[in-house]
């Protein structure tokens, strides 16, 4: 065996490495997103994700390895959705004034997810 080999066999078998890769993941993102001047296309968490998506097909991970490392973030995701409710009711007006366009957003968003999925089956 190489010495590669022998440290990606330690690392991969350590629930930090994926806590890690994502974490460098979504940074990479962000930092893209923010180079473009924060255009929507390049959005930081669909890069992050297809980083990650290509990692773990590269080197052979099965999700379930991968979510024992990554399962603190999303451990944190509840508690940062929680979060999003201060600055939505400090804002209710504006979000009032905004309700058609929301209530439109809501709903062609998940039938164009449901439609684009069942295109590629």
């Amino acid at each position: 065996m190489t010495d590669f080999q022998d440290i990606w066999t330690y690392l991969s078998s350590e629930p930090l490495l994926w806590l890690t890769a994502t974490l460098a993941a979504y940074i990479v993102g962000d930092s893209l997103f923010r180079a473009s001047g924060k255009k929507a296309v390049v959005n930081p968490v669909l890069i992050a994700v297809t980083l990650l998506a290509g990692a773990l097909m590269l080197t052979s991970t099965h999700y379930e390895t991968y979510f024992d490392g990554a399962k603190f973030v999303h451990f944190m995701l509840g508690p940062a959705t929680v979060c999003l409710a201060v600055p939505l009711y400090l804002n209710l007006q504006k979000v009032g004034k905004s309700i058609i366009p929301m209530l439109v957003a809501l709903i062609v968003g998940p039938l164009t997810a449901v439609g684009l999925s069942l295109i590629h089956i």
